[in-house]
């Protein structure tokens, strides 16, 4: 059933790690990298607001530096009206938590919350095949996050195979040193010079079957993490200091980066860690791994 007009909507856009990034070294028809990828969503979060308008519209806090219609959301609710034959007229705020180019999925996520947003106003079945073409054609990552359970995901990284128990709970620490992010477009090229050895992917997929905590974090990999790491030499010194920390399970560069991430024993080995990371004058957080992906709320 279609909302009412005049209501807006709030939706949660999660951020995500890659337990496993694996890109291949060849190419599809399309020109993108083959990318096998183990993801699961943190309760670290963007909020988008979404509210019916004389038409479409954008905006986010802080401001963005660059135009709107380069935001994946608008990007988004454009190729929702295309899908469906409709004009996507609503105004989009988006609160923003998730920091940019820091291979957390921003991007991707809010993209996807606009995208379910929009198809509870119309009224539209979140399982119709035209809403998870439309997330593929934003971003590798978007249809994802319309789900929420960890999941593996290859092709590009945009289709998902495989949806597993979730690991809830889950403490994280999140590090992003001093310095620019890293474009992705930008580490793909650099992975292209030179590419990295693909991880073995099969013992990861067999841990997350079983759920079985202590192979799935013995498992964690990521070969796009030293081009990565050459475009931003501060992540190598992030990477190597946060795997020195205390009751660390695993650790590595989140996505792209410009993030590293420790999975944790402890809550309060997660906030020992980011309140050093802070003393050192980068950007540390503390998360959880959570069971859901966006979650929305009426106003």
């Amino acid at each position: 059933m279609a909302r009412k007009p005049g209501k807006f909507i709030l939706i949660s856009a999660p951020a995500k790690i890659n337990l496993y990034l694996g890109v291949h070294a060849e190419k599809d028809e399309r020109g993108y990298h083959r990318v096998d990828s183990v993801m699961t969503t943190i309760d670290l979060a963007d909020v988008v607001a979404l509210a019916p308008a004389d038409e479409l519209s954008v905006h986010t806090v802080p401001a963005a530096d660059y135009p709107m219609d380069q935001n994946s959301a608008y990007r988004a609710a454009r190729a929702m009206g295309e899908a469906f034959g409709r004009e996507p007229n609503f105004a989009i705020l988006i609160d923003k938590h998730i920091p940019q180019q820091a291979g957390l999925g921003g991007p991707s996520t809010d993209a996807a919350a606009t995208i379910l947003g929009i198809a509870s106003y119309w009224g539209l079945d979140a399982r119709d095949p035209r809403i998870d073409e439309v997330a593929r054609s934003v971003g590798a990552d978007v249809p994802f996050f319309l789900y929420g359970p960890p999941a593996f995901c290859d092709g590009a990284g945009d289709t998902v195979r495989e949806i597993f128990r979730p690991l809830t709970g889950t403490a994280v620490a999140l590090v992003r040193p001093q310095g620019p992010g890293v474009s992705t477009a930008e580490a793909y090229r650099r992975f292209d010079e030179n590419p990295a050895e693909l991880p073995p992917l099969e013992p990861l997929l067999d841990a997350m079957r079983k759920h079985d905590e202590a192979e799935i974090f013995d498992h964690v990999a990521n070969n796009l993490a030293p081009a990565a790491c050459e475009l931003h030499p501060k992540m190598a010194e992030a990477i190597a200091w946060i795997r020195e920390q205390r009751d660390v399970r695993a650790a590595n560069v989140a996505g792209s980066g410009s993030t590293v991430f420790a999975v944790c024993n402890t809550q309060m080995a997660a906030e020992a860690i980011a309140l050093a990371a802070r003393d050192r004058g980068w950007w540390g957080e503390v998360a959880q791994m959570e069971k859901s992906g966006p979650y929305i709320s009426v106003g």
